[in-house]
């Protein structure tokens, strides 16, 4: 078994801000976003970039992992008061984030060290949390009892995909359709 160094904290900084900057202008430019540029603004040099992802692929894998754990974690921690806008505004978070990083999934797919679809595919820790989402609205009746979690997550993922590099109206017509939804 290979033995990995744990990174030094100046590392894990560098690593942090590269894939925070990288998510930023993938978000903004789309997944062909120029590495130089990200190691530019991340303030690190283009070995220190390479270093940590030694393609682009490995760096987009990086940037489309930690947004999935992002919503993930946004939708662990909802307190539950106040569970329709809890849902609301999770769902509105997951369709922005889909709309702005669309073609992150398909990039990693068909990249030259491209991952299968299982490996991509982050539906079902998706659903997991929307699922805990959906039942707390449920159980507080603020949902119709026909709206499921697939249902949901479908929505979302239509609106983005409708909307493409458009989260404004993405974020409009998500709120139109969630009102035919409450009770």
């Amino acid at each position: 078994m290979e033995h990995v160094k744990p990174l030094r904290a100046d590392g894990r900084r560098n690593r942090e801000r590269i894939v925070a900057v990288a998510a930023e202008l993938v978000g903004r430019d789309g997944a062909q976003v120029s590495l130089e540029e990200i190691a530019r603004r991340a303030g690190v040099g283009s070995a220190t970039l390479h270093r940590h992802f030694p393609s682009r692929q490995s760096l987009l894998e990086a940037v489309f992992r930690d947004g999935v754990a992002q919503l993930c974690a946004r939708a662990s921690s909802q307190p539950g008061a106040d569970p329709a806008a809890e849902l609301a505004a999770w769902l509105e978070d997951l369709t922005v984030y889909t709309v702005t990083h669309r073609g992150l999934a398909a990039a990693l797919l068909t990249g030259p060290d491209g991952l299968t679809a299982e490996e991509v595919c982050s539906t079902d820790k998706l659903l997991d949390v929307l699922s805990v989402l959906v039942a707390r609205a449920s159980s507080a009746g603020a949902i119709h009892a026909r709206a499921t979690t697939q249902d949901l997550l479908m929505l979302a993922n239509a609106i983005a995909v409708a909307n493409e590099d458009d989260p404004l109206t993405a974020s409009r017509v998500l709120r139109l359709a969630l009102t035919g939804i409450w009770p």
